[in-house]
């Protein structure tokens, strides 16, 4: 069960996909020199990508861009040397070479999250001109199909040296949760199942529904809360409500 504390909510609980996230990154910082740095972590939304993305970040020192629909290459480009505090150069191929040159001095590793809105806009030989003008360890975040729209252009799908799928939270991920988040009040193991059952695996929609699980029980004047005193109450699954039609 969850138990109440006064600490400022903050941090990145420590889930298996976190951990996988971990594991890949170790990978590719450590692969030997005679293999390739990129990995690919990937899964369907809402099951804690960005938040392990952010705890990679902080632990690896690594610059993380988020892609965004608008992206292209320059764009890609720019951003990463924003992130070095380094005005960039009037071409793309002056922009390519600042890049390549920040990541060799620094040692840094790139995360490169969102790489579905890069796919969709052909823009993803840029990850590989930047690796192979670096050698940078590289991660690359997308969705779940994102493996098989990669395959599109070989000579970065051929330079993957680890696929890690992320995995729906189980049980354990949900206790952690309740750990990192519920800090007011006592979540019982019950009340927990079922918050876990009605989110479907979702870290997103399993914190929301912490977060009102929360709210309500203080409402009702409680430390604490099992699933008989939760009751039907409704919970947060990510289905909008029926609309009512006129009668």
């Amino acid at each position: 069960m969850s138990q109440p504390s006064s600490s400022v909510k903050s941090g990145v609980a420590a889930l298996n996909n976190v951990i996988l996230a971990s594991t890949c990154m170790e990978r590719l910082v450590n692969a030997s020199s005679h293999l390739p740095k990129i990995g690919a972590l990937y899964g369907r939304a809402g099951l804690g990508k960005s938040s392990a993305a952010t705890y990679l970040m902080n632990r690896y020192n690594a610059v993380r861009i988020e892609c965004k629909s608008v992206w292209n290459r320059k764009t890609v480009l720019t951003e990463i040397l924003k992130r070095f505090l380094i005005t960039p150069a009037k071409t793309m191929p002056d922009m390519l070479d600042q890049v390549c040159t920040q990541l060799q001095l620094s040692g840094r590793p790139l995360i490169i999250d969102e790489m579905d809105h890069l796919v969709k806009k052909n823009a993803v030989e840029i990850i590989r001109d930047i690796y192979d003008g670096s050698q940078a360890p590289v991660l690359l975040i997308g969705e779940e199909n994102f493996p098989t729209e990669l395959m599109k252009w070989e000579r970065v799908h051929s330079r993957v040296l680890d696929w890690s799928p992320v995995q729906p939270l189980d049980m354990e991920d949900t206790l952690l949760l309740a750990d990192h988040y519920c800090r007011k009040v006592k979540v019982y193991d019950d009340l927990l199942a079922h918050i876990h059952a009605k989110s479907g695996g979702s870290a997103r929609r399993i914190c929301v529904n912490l977060e009102l699980v929360e709210e309500m029980t203080l409402r009702m004047g409680r430390d604490e809360i099992d699933l008989d005193t939760w009751g039907n109450q409704p919970l947060y699954t990510g289905s909008a409500p029926a609309g009512g039609g006129r009668k």
